[in-house]
């Protein structure tokens, strides 16, 4: 059975701060990773900074239609860490050079996992192939 979907899990260190601390950079990394990674954005970006200590900072969600994009960025260290998770299929080396791109990281941890929750074909393909 094919899995049913890919999630990639970025860890993200030490980026110049002026770069995660930056609404504008998150939504414009947001806007450019859905069109590089071939998704449907549902809406815009949610970008929301909050947190207290060396927890505070900006938090992704961006909803697309085969899942979602997900990301916390810490002020303190400089790190971010990234969720995507779809059920239609991505280039995971191009998250990661969106993401140099956009955040300039001394470097990225990018661990990819296939997903799978017993559900049949047919269940895969009427969730993620025929969405319009």
């Amino acid at each position: 059975m094919r899995p049913w979907g890919l999630h990639a899990l970025a860890n993200v260190f030490k980026c110049p701060v002026h770069r995660i601390s930056d609404k504008f950079v998150i939504y414009d990394f947001s806007v450019d990773l859905v069109k590089k990674i071939d998704m449907v954005a549902y809406g815009h970006p949610t970008i929301v900074r909050f947190g207290e200590g060396n927890k505070a900072g900006y938090t992704l969600v961006q909803l697309i239609e085969t899942s979602n994009i997900t990301g916390h960025f810490c002020d303190e260290t400089g790190d971010a860490y990234l969720d995507i998770f779809s059920c239609k299929s991505f280039d995971p080396n191009i998250v990661k050079q969106v993401i140099q791109y956009h955040f300039q990281p001394e470097s990225i941890d990018l661990k990819v996992i296939s997903r799978q929750a017993g559900v049949s074909m047919e269940d895969h393909k009427r969730c993620c192939l025929n969405l319009r």
